[in-house]
């Protein structure tokens, strides 16, 4: 008989289907609409974004694989930040992430599945759908990680299964398809040098987000050393290809005109495929792709809370784990924020407000890497970043361009990004307070 006891642990496969989940969500299926009103529309430098931001996404992944292989604990950049820096920047990035990081692109996740669903039953209100939802995986995930893993392997296997269906559906159905070429012109490099490509990567880096989600929970993997860099790299490549074909058949299927502004840019071009009742019967489909990347961030994201809890006696209360290792109080805290920006915010607000402060903590982290090495020159690495040092600094510079130009485009957004570090900071030092206050007490 099995101990009731023993924690689940997650296979290579399971943690891979966790960070395609994370990365394929509302981005996608929502960003083109942003990008092409912000003036890029050339089809080249369209591919040429999507392809830049797995690049971005390629080089995180290796240093965080590496990061990740020596310091092999769950919670993703607060963890790596405490050790690398400080434990006040660790715990700013844990804070963040507890009430931000992921709460909010659960509710982007959501709030893009009830605009898709409420396209097939028009009568029901997309926020009521959206919090159903949030609330139906919370349940799931509460249970145990083995049948929260189960449901992320079929909801991913079935998002992917139904991606590469629409691209093939747009090549082989499409009854008028635009004359559209992948070769670079002098409109193609002007576009990629205009301020409006950099903002556009905001959109692009947004919805390549999660390519580091194994980083949320090593500490639950089976052999994390080789599987963390696997995971990461292997999720990222099939991601980028993946983008790369369904932003084709977006711009191959629908003209530019229509797609401009749109936020359900999958809905619109199948309608240019399959005809309404087909196209209605696609933004079901798409809807319930949501369902796993809701999932695998429910999943990841109470990773990052429960280790807080773990570092910080006054925390502590959000440590408390089933026992099945399920961290359960750490899971309901965080769908309770869901579901309040679900129901407080605007897609294009959170989109802006988390983009900037999420690149921080991953530049910090990427560059965190140089501090590990001339720390620990002589330490065994299972897993090296392959082109160090000159993939970690693409990385670098990449990032740090497209927040400048965040940052001017976006400046109330950024700044109140800014507000909720500060404030994450205080609570450090409350948290260590108390601390200090009960041990001599």
């Amino acid at each position: 008989m099995k101990n009731s006891k023993t924690v689940q642990k997650i296979g290579l496969l399971t943690a891979i289907s966790y960070v395609i989940a994370n990365m394929v969500g509302t981005g996608v299926f929502t960003s083109l609409g942003f990008q092409l009103a912000g003036g890029v529309t050339d089809v080249p430098a369209i591919m040429i974004l999507w392809l830049m931001g797995g690049i971005i996404a390629f080089t995180g992944a290796q240093v965080y694989g590496e990061l990740g292989s020596v310091m092999p604990r769950s919670g993703g950049e607060y963890h790596f930040l405490s050790e690398l820096y400080h434990p006040a920047l660790g715990f700013m990035s844990g804070f963040f992430s507890m009430f931000v990081g992921f709460a909010a692109p659960i509710a982007l996740a959501s709030m893009a599945l009830g605009t898709y669903f409420s396209n097939v039953y028009s009568g029901i209100n997309p926020q009521y759908i959206a919090a159903g939802v949030i609330v139906l995986v919370t349940i799931v995930h509460s249970t145990s990680i083995k049948s929260g893993g189960a449901f992320q392997n079929v909801f991913t296997i079935i998002k992917i299964l139904l991606i590469i269906a629409f691209i093939v559906a747009g090549f082989v159905f499409t009854p008028e398809p635009q004359n559209i070429s992948i070769i670079p012109s002098s409109v193609t490099w002007s576009q990629v040098l205009s301020s409006g490509f950099a903002v556009s990567l905001i959109f692009v880096y947004y919805s390549y987000s999660g390519w580091n989600a194994s980083a949320y929970f090593v500490s639950e993997l089976k052999n994390p050393a080789k599987n963390l860099p696997r995971s990461l790299i292997i999720g990222t490549l099939i991601v980028t290809i993946l983008y790369l074909l369904v932003n084709f058949i977006f711009l191959y299927v629908s003209p530019v005109s229509s797609l401009t502004e749109q936020l359900d840019i999958g809905a619109i071009v199948a309608v240019g495929i399959f005809g309404a009742k087909g196209g209605m019967i696609m933004s079901g489909l798409i809807s319930l792709l949501l369902i796993s990347t809701i999932s695998s961030m429910i999943f990841a994201g109470p990773r990052v809370i429960q280790v807080i809890g773990e570092d910080y006696p006054a925390l502590s209360f959000i440590k408390r784990k089933r026992k099945n290792g399920v961290p359960l109080v750490a899971i309901l805290i965080q769908s309770a924020i869901s579901l309040i920006l679900l129901f407080t915010s605007t897609f294009e607000q959170l989109l802006s407000y988390l983009g900037f402060v999420m690149n921080i903590f991953a530049v910090l982290t990427v560059i965190g890497i140089f501090i590990h090495r001339k720390r620990f020159p002589n330490m065994s690495r299972p897993f090296k970043t392959k082109g160090y040092p000159i993939v970690p600094i693409i990385f670098i510079l990449f990032v740090i361009w497209n927040m400048i130009f965040m940052f001017k485009e976006k400046t109330i957004e950024t700044l109140i990004g800014l507000a909720t570090l500060l404030i994450g900071l205080a609570f450090y030092y409350v948290a260590k307070a108390l601390e200090k206050k009960s041990s001599t007490s």
